[in-house]
Order: C-alpha cells, then sequence, then structure tokens
C-alpha cells in the first residue's frame, strides 16, 4: 500500500509544481518584460494586473517544497545539496521581485531601483529554476543515497539550454497575459513580444527535446524503443497543434486564445518531463517508491493535504474570478 501511496504524492506534488509553473510563470514573465513595455504607465498598468494574484501563486512553490521535504525526504536531502546554488538564487530573487511589488507604489523617488529590483528578481528567479530543470533532467550523481557530484554539476550547457527556454517560455506567458489582461498601445506592445517570444519558445522547446535522448541512454531507450515511441510522438504532435492554435489566435488578435494556447504548452512540456522520470524521483537513481516516507506520515499528511488543496484551489479560483477581464489602468495597486 505504501508503494502505491507515494505514487499517489508524487502526483499531488506534480501538480503543485504544475500549478506554479504555470500560475506563477506569467507574472515572473511579466518581469522580464518590464523593460520593453516602454512607457512609465504602461509599466505601472502591467504589474496592476498580476498584483491581486502574484503572492498566491507562490503558494504553490510552498506546498511543492514542504511536499518534497516531508513525503520524499530522501529526494529531498539528495536533491538540495546538489542544487544549493541555484535554489538560494530563487529565492533571493523571489524576494527582491515581492520587496519591489511593496515599495514601488510607497517610494515613487526610487522608482528606478525597483524596476531593477522587479525585472532582475522575474529574471533570475526564472534563470534558477530553468538551471534546476536543467540539472535534474541531466541527473544527479548519487552513492550510498547520498549526493556524491560536485560543487558545480548544476551548472552545464544543457542546464543553460533549458534556463534560457524557460526565459522565452515565461516571456510567452506575460506577453500573452498582457494581451488577455489590456487595451490599447500596451496590449499592442504585448502582442508584438508575444510573436517573438512564442516563436523563441517553440525553437527552444525543440532544441531541449533533441538534447535530452543524448544525456542518458535510458532516455533514448525510453523515447524510442517499441512501443513507447508510439506514445512519444504524440506529445510532439501535440505542441504543433499548439502552437497552430497560438498562431491562428494571434493572426485573428483574439485576446484570451493565446495565453491560452501558451498553458497547453507548458502542460504538454510538462507532460513528456514525467514521461522521462517516471517512475525516478531522482533520475535516474532513486524511483518514487524508494524516496517516500513510511507509510504511516504519507496517510498523516494525505488528510491534510485532502483538506488543504481544495481550500487552495478554491481562493485561488476566487481571486481570479474576482479580478476577471480588463484591468483599468487608472485603477490598480494601492
Amino acid at each position: 500500500m505504501g508503494f502505491e501511496l507515494s505514487f499517489v504524492w508524487a502526483g499531488l506534488i506534480a501538480f503543485a509544481v504544475l500549478a506554479y509553473v504555470i500560475l506563477d510563470g506569467f507574472d515572473l514573465g511579466t518581469g522580464i518584460l518590464f523593460p520593453l513595455l516602454g512607457k512609465e504607465k504602461h509599466r505601472v498598468h502591467a504589474m496592476n494586473t498580476i498584483a491581486p494574484v502574484w503572492d498566491g501563486n507562490e503558494t504553490w512553490l510552498v506546498l511543492g517544497g514542504g511536499g518534497l521535504f516531508a513525503v520524499f525526504p530522501l529526494a529531498y536531502a539528495v536533491i538540495m545539496p546538489a542544487l544549493y546554488p541555484p535554489v538560494i538564487a530563487m529565492l533571493l530573487a523571489l524576494i527582491f521581485r515581492g520587496v519591489a511589488f511593496e515599495f514601488r507604489h510607497r517610494s515613487p523617488k526610487r522608482a528606478i531601483l525597483w524596476d531593477i529590483s522587479f525585472f532582475g528578481g522575474s529574471l533570475v528567479a526564472t534563470l534558477s529554476q530553468g538551471l534546476i530543470l536543467g540539472a535534474l533532467v541531466q541527473g544527479i550523481e548519487v552513492e550510498n543515497r547520498a549526493y556524491a557530484g560536485g560543487h558545480w554539476d548544476w551548472f552545464s550547457f544543457f542546464s543553460i539550454l533549458t534556463a534560457v527556454a524557460l526565459v522565452a517560455g515565461y516571456a510567452l506567458l506575460g506577453s500573452t497575459w498582457l494581451i488577455m489582461k489590456t487595451d490599447g498601445e500596451l496590449r499592442d506592445r504585448a502582442r508584438k513580444l508575444a510573436w517573438i517570444a512564442g516563436a523563441a519558445t517553440v525553437v527552444l522547446i525543440g532544441c531541449v527535446s533533441l538534447a535530452t535522448p543524448f544525456l542518458d541512454t535510458l532516455y533514448l531507450d525510453r523515447w524510442f524503443d517499441r512501443p513507447n515511441v508510439y506514445f512519444t510522438l504524440i506529445v510532439p504532435l501535440a505542441v504543433a497543434v499548439t502552437a497552430l492554435v497560438f498562431v491562428t489566435q494571434m493572426q485573428r488578435k483574439h485576446d484570451h486564445w493565446p495565453f491560452f494556447a501558451a498553458l497547453m504548452l507548458f502542460v504538454l512540456c510538462f507532460i513528456g518531463l514525467g514521461i522521462s522520470f517516471y517512475p525516478y524521483m531522482v533520475p535516474h537513481a532513486i524511483t518514487i517508491a524508494e524516496a517516500a516516507a513510511p507509510d504511516e506520515s504519507l496517510w498523516f499528511l494525505l488528510a491534510g493535504a485532502l483538506v488543504l488543496i481544495p481550500m487552495i484551489l478554491g481562493y485561488t479560483a476566487y481571486a481570479y474570478w474576482v479580478f476577471r477581464g480588463k484591468t483599468d489602468p487608472g485603477h490598480g495597486y494601492h
């Protein structure tokens, strides 16, 4: 039963991570695009579109990280020593971004400082997340159930590639979010940025996908051996269809569908990542079952999660419902 329960928890943590990526991704992307938005009123307007929801989006990061520590302590004990530098950089960057949110409207004389903090925090947090992802995909060296690699194993050509790809992807989410939430000149500027970010994202997804099978023969075997190859083809085909939807809806100048298409790109990439990782928690060293805590702990924590997760989903959905529609540039964050 413990084996089955560990997979339930792996699914819950994967859901929390996906929720964080697609929700916090668009506000990090808005920060990345901040210097390219032009006029001061456009930057203020862009910040106002994400002000009601940005801090709630980070709840999922806490849930995913806390869940990993409590439910898969072995994986946490191996992953963290391997990734301390990018993890610490990400957390510090998120702090700088949060401070910029609060102080930009309280200290307008230092607006340039807070703009730099907002942009820099968003960019560094995104790059750090990409480096973490790349390091996990390329594998972590494990001996005797402990990290056995070097201090700089997380920094490689592949992890840099995934970091750049994530910056492009978050910029795509941010630009399509602004298309959906704004009007006029800012929306037109966001639409131009979305074309660039969309093209870069699709190209970089292809580059990462082509490089991944050559990192480890296990990826190569899993992706291209029969019958897995038939399932492997579904994801890139779905990505191609989603990219086509994005292009057609952008050409028709729809406001909502480009954002949903960008979200679907992330969901499909996450599915492909899950197929590549399964059944490992630390590829390809520690399985989900090996990393799990005792059955008693899993049951106890699951009881709490069954209460907590619906509550988080409820208030998140309510917040997005209350602040639905276009954002009025004359009213916003105070």
